[in-house]
Formats: C-alpha cells, structure tokens, sequence
C-alpha cells in the first residue's frame, strides 16, 4: 500500500463511505419523493430534479446538524469535565498534554506555523477546532431551515394554507421536533461510548483502553 493511502487511511474510508451513503440517500429519497409525487397526482423529478428541493435539502442539513452540534460540544465538555475509568476522558488529577500552553514549547521546523507566529493567530488556532465545528453546526442548523422551510411551504400549499419563510419555519413545533429528535440520539451515543470505554474493551482501538488495563485507569 502507498504509504500516502496507509497515513491517510482512515479519513480516506470515512470520506468514502460519506460518498456512497449520500448516494444511496440521494437514489432512495428521490424514489421516495416521487412515490409520493404520484400518490398527490403531481409529475415525479428527475435525481437532479429532487437535488434542489427542500425536502433534500431539510434531509441532508438537520443530520449534519446534530453531527456538529454533537463533535462541538463534545470537544468543548472534554475541556473541564472528566469521567472515571474512561479512555474519552482526560486523566484525573495529571497534567494532559493537551493543556499545555503552546507559548512555553520548543519550537522547531515542525511547529505549526500559528504556535511560531503567536499573538492573536495562536489565540484563533488553539480553538480552531471547536471554532470550525460550530461554524459547520450553524451553517447546518440554518441550510435545514432553508430546506424545511421549502419543504414545509409546499405542504402548506397543497393543502390551501399559505407558506412560510425559513425565519417562520424555525418558530414551529415541526422544526424543533426535526431537531431535538436527531440531537437527543446523538448525546445518547456519546453517553454510551463514554461509559462503556469504563468497563469494555476493544483491541487495537484508540477508542479503547489497553485490553489488560483496570477500569479504573482514566485516559489513553
């Protein structure tokens, strides 16, 4: 294997599989949505057709949604909060690598460029992670507005009602159930994935603790 593809294996796959699952979204929302075209007496569209409506769109953005409102707040809650035995956890009571302030490192050749330039840029870069992942949880939580709104308005008007603006559609129970209902299993996995690492165990995982390891032990 080139050594390119084996540094970057892992994010190469999860790209990958993203591809094919939307997809397969993309085939099956739009078989979907022109069954329901024909049931309403409307013309079915074509996969480019169903690409640009708001029930494409409402689908695809309240998922990343709750995907980068999960990732954020869990980057940020690992900031202060710890959780006995569990290999997502910081340790208790020792100094994290991650805690270190960058202004005190060695530099060299290899030190991002941020830490080498210090003042304002490596104030910026030591949250950039947390700063990118809630850009991208706000950037989705409003495209899932936009789409449901759309969505939502031509629903409204098949039925003779009048449609709403995506400023609307973010006051209705229907937008904040689309929401809560992805959020709140997002939260449950981490929950999980969180106090299980405690007790289980999985070999050659950087999600897991050494297989041998107590369960007290905190911590990579």
């Amino acid at each position: 294997m080139p050594r390119w593809l084996k540094n970057n294996g892992l994010l190469l796959v999860n790209a990958g599989l993203f591809v094919v699952f939307l997809g397969g979204m993309v085939v099956s929302g739009a078989s979907a949505y022109n069954d329901d075209q024909l049931t309403h007496g409307q013309q079915p569209v074509s996969i480019f057709g169903y690409l640009q409506t708001g029930q494409f769109v409402e689908a695809v953005f309240e998922n990343w949604e709750s995907e980068f409102l999960q990732m954020a707040m869990y980057v940020v809650l690992t900031i202060f909060l710890f959780q006995k035995g569990s290999s997502e956890s910081k340790p208790i009571g020792k100094k994290a690598a991650q805690d270190e302030d960058p202004r005190k490192a060695e530099i060299s050749p290899n030190t991002p460029w941020p830490v080498r330039k210090g003042g304002w840029i490596l104030v910026v870069y030591e949250h950039s992670l947390s700063s990118l992942l809630v850009i991208l949880f706000i950037g989705s939580i409003l495209m899932h507005a936009t789409g449901g709104a759309a969505a939502y308005s031509e629903e409204q008007l098949a039925h003779g009602m009048p449609a709403v603006s995506t400023w609307e559609f973010m006051a209705t129970s229907q937008f904040w159930f689309e929401s809560f209902q992805n959020w709140q299993s997002e939260f449950l996995a981490v929950a999980v994935l969180v106090g299980a690492s405690v007790f289980l165990r999985e070999r050659g995982s950087p999600e897991s603790k050494p297989v041998a390891e107590p369960h007290h032990e905190t911590g990579a």
